[in-house]
């Protein structure tokens, strides 16, 4: 039996209720075809790093950045 430390569990369950986020709660539309890949939490749970992708190129990429940028503090309150 293969046996997870508690930042891969964490670094999953952030992955799940981010997904969900982004379908249920947040309207904005820079953010509607983004799709959470992994997250990387650190060993001390203090930070994470979300990586996701977007169709449409670079330029559909950044708009989605500008858009998790701004919905950063929504996004910490529910996780």
């Amino acid at each position: 039996m293969i046996s997870f430390s508690r930042a891969d569990r964490v670094s999953g369950l952030i992955q799940q209720v981010l997904s969900e986020i982004l379908k249920k709660d947040i309207g904005d539309p820079r953010l509607k075809m983004a799709t959470i890949t992994e997250v990387e939490v650190s060993r001390d749970l203090r930070l994470a790093r979300v990586y996701f992708t977007t169709p449409g190129g670079k330029q559909k990429k950044d708009e989605a950045l500008k858009g998790f940028n701004s919905a950063r503090g929504f996004i910490k309150r529910i996780l």
